[in-house]
């Protein structure tokens, strides 16, 4: 159990780190011209979301692979996962909502969603080494 909730930490942690670089200053006028967006986020349902993903991937790894999980399973795992989720993100909102560039939406979001999980693969997979 113990490297469930160190892995749901980290994704929290790696989640709020990348997300809020992004929104909030690398990106900050990208997201500020978005006329749907929340003066403020509600935090508590942003990290709801964080620890059901997380404890969802760290899952997922322990099912993957359940006795010596390699950095490689790791990856595959939490890439698989980000893909899956980023896909709605990247794709679906700009064709649902009115974005000031839809190009600009789909590098924005890509990015920080490549980064987010390709940094989360590697540390699931320390993670669930270190406590397997």
């Amino acid at each position: 159990m113990t490297k469930h909730l160190i892995s749901v930490l980290a994704f929290m942690a790696v989640t709020f780190a990348v997300q809020g670089f992004s929104h909030f200053l690398l990106n900050a006028d990208h997201f500020a011209a978005m006329g749907f967006l929340r003066e403020t986020p509600i935090m508590p349902m942003g990290f709801t979301v964080m620890i059901i993903q997380g404890f969802i991937l760290s899952l997922a790894l322990s099912r993957w692979a359940p006795s010596q999980p390699s950095l490689r399973d790791a990856m595959i795992i939490s890439l698989a996962f980000g893909l899956f989720l980023a896909s709605y993100i990247i794709l679906t909102e700009p064709a649902k909502y009115l974005v000031p560039s839809i190009m600009a939406w789909i590098r924005v979001e890509a990015i920080a969603s490549a980064t987010q999980f390709v940094v989360f693969g590697i540390l699931l997979g320390l993670i669930h080494r270190k406590f397997a």
